[in-house]
């Protein structure tokens, strides 16, 4: 038996259960068969079986990602912004069942710890590009743009025939959101009063000549700048 923890032998089980015969192939009898645990071991660590799958997509994200190095950075934010879509396709097709374990299964309220972890490497590659100056949209905004789309390609090209999916989608969906809300580097330094407002917002932390209070509210102006622009 190996002489890894349960917990991480079931998470690991349902991983590969999952790659290698979709949703269907996941069961309590097979992942404990696969894991070498009895049932109530996934009852007493996980709560169900839910918990035992959002533990596999995080597991199976964490793992695709951290093969690809997917979080080193370049001087360029929205050139990083465009790998990491490329990425995030990539991770789709490459792993389908994966994928829409964590971004097509929806249910209100409920966010898969995966899905969260993706949503915090996106937003973090959005800041950069608002400290560069490069925003056209509040971060937000962009987030969501960013998300939505990209997701909703993925799945679409998922659910294509391989033989019948059209790469180029993916591309044109990923250039046509980053003309949306970026700007290129000579424009970085002549935009107007929004993008002016969305870089200063993604600076306030280094503001510390300013209170806490005095920041949450120069924090409180810019996002009203932002939704009424």
């Amino acid at each position: 038996m190996s002489a890894k923890a349960p917990r991480d032998r079931i998470i690991e089980a349902t991983a590969t259960l999952l790659a290698e015969g979709g949703r269907d192939a996941v069961s309590t009898r097979t992942v404990c068969t696969a894991a070498g645990v009895q049932a109530p071991a996934i009852y007493r660590l996980f709560g169900d079986m839910q918990g035992v799958l959002d533990a596999a997509g995080s597991f199976g994200l964490a793992s695709y990602l951290a093969d690809k190095a997917a979080l080193e950075e370049t001087d360029d934010p929205v050139e990083d912004l465009r790998a990491g879509w490329d990425l995030h396709v990539e991770f789709g097709l490459t792993q389908p069942a994966l994928y829409t374990l964590i971004f097509g299964d929806v249910r209100p309220g409920h966010e898969p710890p995966a899905a969260a972890q993706a949503s915090a490497i996106l937003a973090h590659r959005i800041h950069r590009i608002a400290q560069a100056g490069r925003l056209r949209v509040t971060e937000e905004r962009a987030a969501q743009l960013v998300h939505s789309t990209g997701k909703g390609v993925t799945l679409t090209l998922i659910a294509t025939p391989p033989e019948a999916r059209d790469l180029s989608l993916s591309t044109m969906a990923r250039e046509s959101i980053l003309a949306t809300i970026t700007t290129d580097p000579a424009a970085a330094t002549s935009t107007g009063l929004l993008n002016a407002a969305v870089s200063l917002q993604a600076h306030l932390d280094e503001a510390t000549a300013l209170t806490d209070r005095e920041r949450d509210l120069l924090d409180e102006w810019l996002r009203r700048i932002g939704k009424d622009s």
